[in-house]
């Protein structure tokens, strides 16, 4: 049975990096059975900061020194087969996505994750997690070998999802932008998730963590709020 945390972003207002979320991330360990198990980190997405920087940093933050980034074997695809649990960080998406397709690591870790390897992942971590990566909010600066995605959760993600216009700003607003995408791609679903949120899945159900309600989002239907506390089914 699937088993992720799925979560929008590394920090909420002014918490600090990870804060928020990591008492959700100890709990999600917690349940499933990981106390000492080594963490397989995924830093890929990471582009202004090394890996090794990225992996101390994820370390300090989440209080768990048994967090190794992949970096650190010579195998990479090996070290996901072998892996307990598995995290990616956020960043860019795009470059995240590339290097799991340069590294031949997708389909190796939707299989872990499908037979019931934890996994969580925070903004570009939760992105990559859903169907494809479509509804991003990252630039292309790399281009990926494909869109498609890990997909433990089969429907669209988008982190960081803030509502409204900007003031001040003329270009479209975040829910103009998801639109366009169901306009083109109307068979899909968007789950809209704003800071400080998580999904919390568990096989084909998820439960919304955090502060703020997620918005599912389809072609020409009303815009759907699914409340903290609440589950679903998928």
């Amino acid at each position: 049975m699937k088993k992720a945390l799925l979560l929008s972003s590394s920090g909420y207002k002014d918490t600090g990096y990870l804060n928020h979320c990591r008492p959700w991330i100890n709990e999600f360990l917690t349940e499933h059975g990981v106390r000492d198990e080594e963490i397989l980190f995924i830093p890929y997405a990471g582009v202004r900061r090394t890996n090794d920087e990225y992996e101390l940093k994820v370390q300090d933050c989440l209080q768990n020194k048994n967090i190794k980034s992949i970096h650190r074997f010579s195998d990479p695809k090996q070290a996901v087969k072998n892996a307990k649990v598995i995290s990616i960080g956020g960043g860019n998406t795009f470059v995240l996505l590339h290097y799991l397709y340069k590294y031949d690591l997708v389909d190796a870790i939707r299989e872990k994750v499908e037979a019931g390897t934890p996994y969580f992942g925070w903004s570009a971590g939760a992105n990559v997690a859903g169907g494809t990566i479509m509804t991003t909010n990252d630039m292309p600066i790399i281009m990926p070998k494909l869109f498609d995605a890990l997909n433990i959760f089969p429907h669209q993600i988008n982190p960081h999802f803030i509502s409204g216009k900007i003031a001040g700003h003329n270009g479209e607003s975040r829910e103009e932008r998801l639109e366009e995408f169901l306009i083109v791609n109307q068979d899909s679903i968007i789950y809209a998730l704003p800071e400080g949120v998580g999904l919390k899945i568990s096989g084909n159900s998820a439960k919304i963590l955090g502060n703020d309600a997620v918005l599912k989002m389809r072609y020409k239907k009303d815009t759907e709020s699914i409340a903290v506390g609440d589950s679903f089914t998928f």
